[in-house]
């Protein structure tokens, strides 16, 4: 199976299924006759902007209804803001944020999925996210563009 037809699939199961797990998808592929890594999955989902949202009481994922907004193709690292972020710090170059237990993947992906000015690139943990800016637009500036994102 290629990349493009696994990826349809993995659309199609979400679609249709209530995952909250990167395994989870793993073993529905493999339902399919489809057997893949889980590092395939997760640049998969990333790939489709899948994210995860609380849906009816439990954590799930999600595909982006829209890939674009008035404010340009952030859609899916809005929702991702809103969803985990609890705190956004600076220091020089570098963008701390804090997340939820276990987000920091997610909030790390929407990020690098996102036509944001200035980010050199991520680090994520469990519940934070290191994003290095470079010099030119830094990391106030790089912070409140995030921010602004967030805030709808």
């Amino acid at each position: 199976m290629n990349t493009a037809s696994r990826r349809r699939l993995i659309r199609k199961l979400l679609l249709e299924n209530v995952v909250s797990s990167q395994s989870e998808i793993v073993d529905l592929l493999l339902d399919e006759s489809h057997e893949v890594t889980q590092a395939t999955v997760s640049r998969d989902l990333h790939a489709l902007g899948a994210v995860k949202s609380r849906r009816n009481g439990h954590l799930q994922y999600v595909l982006p209804d829209d890939h674009s907004t008035a404010d340009g193709e952030f859609l899916t690292l809005s929702r991702a803001l809103i969803e985990f972020v609890e705190s956004i710090s600076v220091s020089a170059n570098l963008v701390v944020i804090k997340t939820s237990p276990g987000a920091a993947g997610v909030v790390a992906g929407a990020v690098d999925g996102a036509p944001l000015h200035g980010v050199l690139g991520t680090i994520a943990g469990d519940d934070t996210v290191m994003i290095v800016a470079d010099e030119q637009y830094g990391g106030i500036g790089l912070a409140n563009r995030l921010e602004q994102i967030g805030a709808g």
